[in-house]
């Protein structure tokens, strides 16, 4: 799942993978065909070669072709350790062109950036595959399997900026080198501030992509644009079932539109948090509530001095003070990205003061080891209420009690 990071305005190995067999190939020797072009086109990224990615490509396919040519030149600065990509499956032949046939094909591509990535990125692909003379080519990436389109990635948009820190690795279409700069220092600030409350390891660094625009950021994480305008940034990456399970490598994607309207302190706010995100991967799981998440992520982006309560919490101290205090810890739907802004807004809020209580009364140790209590729960129900009686000694009525409480306090 996505694990967003809001600030809501106003406020590998270098061989490609085998081919298709067994029982669920079907085309037989067309697939272990198409995987053999697969991997020659990976050795062609991986040694920078546009001659030969581009003789994987289908000549008769011309405006597909020029735009390989200007995608491959795109990558020129990305620093790449691995890239291969694995035939997962097929759509079925299409009517034959001429005297070629074609194919739909779900393809997965796995790449890692050399330095900072510990996992592959992996994305689906779906391609449309032209066979002239015998032989497989690519002649389009926007195939369709299952009703599903491929993903895009960001040198699809243009010419990859790269920025390097000293824990960051900024890559940037379409803007200013200086905004680039700009987003590596806040990361490389993110990363130590990260290492002194998260105990244990973690890549200790950080990947951050800034899109042209809002439409190229929901284009890279598959979305409307809708569900993320006033959203500054989210981090993407996969959470599993085990807490320590691999997982793939995550992104920090910027939505330079939000991002470019907050002030330094916002910036390093938000950098943090997402910071906070890819550090907590891999304790991260399906048992943890987004409020826990979420609310330590903001924890550690707010632990600089400088702002009251009441002005990191402004939704919710408007709330409280007309009355409306929460009865209950924020559940999933309600961080939902493009429901009502304030109520989005408040359940931040809300699970940034319950971590914040937990490290005032117990202390930042214990809010670190009721993290990963939870995390490691099997399953989501009973995950919150072991931890706590487990790590704090408190059982969840108590909890809430407490938290609302320390809510009407601190915002008062």
């Amino acid at each position: 799942m996505c694990l967003p990071l809001v600030w809501v305005l106003p406020v590998a190995a270098l061989t490609g993978c085998g081919p298709v067999t067994g029982s669920d190939d079907p085309l037989g020797r067309d697939a272990r065909s198409v995987q053999h072009m697969l991997d020659r086109r990976a050795e062609a990224v991986r040694q920078r070669d546009a001659a030969a990615f581009l003789a994987t490509v289908d000549r008769g396919s011309r405006r597909y072709r020029d735009e390989q040519r200007r995608v491959f030149r795109r990558m020129a600065a990305v620093p790449l350790r691995s890239w291969s990509y694995r035939l997962v499956r097929t759509g079925g032949f299409q009517p034959a062109l001429g005297s070629g046939r074609r194919l739909a094909a779900q393809v997965e591509l796995r790449y890692r950036l050399e330095g900072y990535d510990t996992a592959p990125v992996i994305s689906a692909q779906h391609l449309t595959l032209a066979q002239r003379g015998g032989s497989w080519y690519v002649a389009s990436d926007d195939g369709v399997v299952d009703g599903k389109h491929s993903g895009e990635q960001l040198w699809d948009d243009g010419r990859v900026e790269v920025v390097r820190g000293a824990h960051s690795l900024v890559l940037g279409v379409g803007h200013k080198r200086r905004l680039l700069r700009e987003v590596a220092d806040a990361a490389d600030r993110a990363v130590p501030a990260l290492s002194r409350v998260w105990p244990g390891v973690w890549a200790g660094r950080v990947v951050v992509e800034v899109p042209a625009d809002l439409d190229r950021m929901a284009a890279l994480l598959g979305a409307s644009p809708n569900g993320y305008r006033g959203i500054a940034a989210v981090t993407t990456g996969e959470v599993g079932g085990n807490a320590g399970s691999p997982s793939a490598a995550d992104r920090v994607i910027v939505n330079p539109e939000a991002y470019q309207v907050l002030g330094d302190f916002g910036h390093q706010v938000v950098i943090t948090h997402e910071t906070a995100h890819v550090a907590t991967r891999s304790a991260t799981t399906a048992a943890t509530p987004l409020w826990l998440s979420e609310g330590f992520a903001d924890w550690v982006g707010y632990r600089t001095p400088g702002r009251t309560p009441s002005q990191v919490a402004p939704e919710l101290a408007d709330s409280v003070a007309s009355g409306h205090l929460p009865r209950a810890l924020p559940r999933d739907d309600d961080f939902r990205f493009g429901s009502d802004p304030d109520r989005l807004s408040r359940a931040y809020e809300q699970g940034w003061l319950a971590c914040r209580l937990i490290a005032d009364r117990w202390g930042a140790r214990k809010l670190v080891e009721f993290y990963r209590a939870v995390g490691e729960a099997p399953r989501r129900s009973g995950a919150v209420e072991s931890a706590l009686r487990r790590v704090l000694d408190v059982n969840p009525e108590e909890f809430t009690d407490a938290w609302r409480r320390y809510m009407a306090v601190e915002l008062e």
